[in-house]
């Protein structure tokens, strides 16, 4: 294999959302091992945005097509985003995470939040340079990093091992620092687990931060989906120097607009500017329409967000009522977002056979753990904004395959 067909065979999307729809449906012996079990069908790899009880923000499409009727004006905006869209973001934004925006010069509309984190990566990650990244973490941080050439250095997240915090090994990122990482990536909630790093872990990550002159880029795209009975924090509210901090979020999972592609960076004047640059030549702008619909964004009416969350806690909390029926499945209750990680015990087939036998054989898609850490051959990744009643069958298969297989 050639080096540059070995960099992109890193990339991997066979397990994307939504490339299910591209993996074949032929069935090996050990998959036809078993009657199939019947239910409706549900594909835990990503969000259900079709059901009624998760629509999108209230006004969005109504927005669009404003944005629409409004022509170029809107299709053409400056690269980094309409600039009044981002006054009004500005404003949202430095209230909810405590610490000022400019909308000129430190704010960036981008094509999704994946988009965002592209760019971020791309503007601080140079081929040799050693990046820290939390393990499990979004797999996107990890097979970035390998594409622009960089060397992962692996921090530990104990999220089974403690409650009152995410289980981050701070020692490992000090480590990190000293042996010459210049950039740490994580997101919080962490993505896949649901955990929220704690007041103390945010403040220490921003202490080792400055003191080792890094950059952290964190993505805080479930930030607004939290549970009662924990405290978020932000990391640019700390005295981290803002200069070398870039937070990514988006309204794409939460507030169900993800098929918009709308994300948003904001910090470091420094990096915004490096993003626009190569934002230009990558894909101009958000798309243009789309970023009209950005004035739903923290504008929605009284008490909804506090439904939304409601709905997914009440989902979150039969899943795993029912994940513990089966004896042997460990789960750390999620704490923001709507994923959860369960870590399964040993099975008489590898992760990716049974996460394929439970297509087949349970109409149930999920992600492997593999896809957040290569040591997590022991985890699935479950997206439970999804029909209550669905949601709860579906997880009731993967228990009655877990017992089928267990070794």
């Amino acid at each position: 294999m050639s080096q540059i067909e070995e960099k992109f065979a890193k990339l991997g999307t066979e397990n994307a959302p939504g490339q299910e729809v591209r993996q074949s449906s032929t069935t090996d012996s050990s998959e036809l091992r078993g009657d199939s079990l019947p239910g409706v069908p549900v594909d835990f790899s990503h969000g259900d945005v079709n059901r009624s009880a998760f629509e999108a923000t209230p006004g969005s499409l109504d927005e669009f097509i404003r944005g629409v009727k409004s022509g170029g004006e809107q299709a053409y905006t400056e690269y980094r985003g309409r600039a009044d869209i981002r006054e009004s973001l500005a404003t949202h934004l430095a209230a909810f995470t405590g610490a000022p925006v400019s909308a000129a010069t430190e704010l960036i509309i981008t094509p999704g939040t994946q988009g965002a984190l592209f760019l971020a990566v791309a503007a601080t990650v140079s081929a040799g340079d050693k990046v820290a990244i939390v393990r499990p973490d979004y797999f996107a941080n990890r097979k970035l990093v390998e594409f622009m050439g960089g060397h992962i250095v692996p921090i530990t997240l104990d999220y089974l091992g403690h409650e009152s915090h995410s289980g981050i090994d701070l020692s490992q990122l000090e480590a990190a620092f000293k042996a010459g990482a210049k950039t740490f990536i994580f997101s919080n909630p962490n993505n896949p687990t649901g955990v929220i790093y704690s007041q103390d872990e945010i403040q220490q990550i921003a202490t080792l931060a400055n003191r080792y002159g890094a950059t952290v880029i964190v993505d805080q795209l479930y930030s607004r989906l939290l549970y009662p009975g924990r405290v978020y924090s932000h990391l640019r509210a700390t005295d981290i120097d803002n200069s070398n901090v870039v937070t990514i979020m988006g309204p794409s999972k939460t507030e169900s607009l993800s098929g918009y592609r709308l994300g948003v960076a904001f910090g470091s004047a420094r990096l915004i500017d490096r993003m626009e640059k190569l934002q230009a030549i990558v894909s101009l702008r958000a798309p243009g329409y789309s970023q009209a619909v950005l004035r739903t964004w923290f504008d929605e009416h009284a008490n909804w967000m506090q439904d939304r969350i409601a709905k997914h806690q009440a989902i979150r909390d039969d899943l795993i009522q029912v994940l513990g029926t089966s004896g042997d499945v460990i789960t750390r209750v999620p704490e923001a977002g709507s994923y959860l990680f369960p870590r399964l015990p040993k099975l008489a087939v590898t992760l990716h056979q049974f996460v394929r036998n439970l297509r087949y054989q349970a109409s149930v898609i999920v992600t492997p753990g593999t896809e957040f850490c290569p040591d997590s051959t022991d985890s699935i990744r479950l997206n439970f904004s999804q029909n209550h009643e669905a949601a709860v069958a579906a997880v009731e298969r993967i228990v009655e395959l877990v017992h089928r297989y267990r070794d």
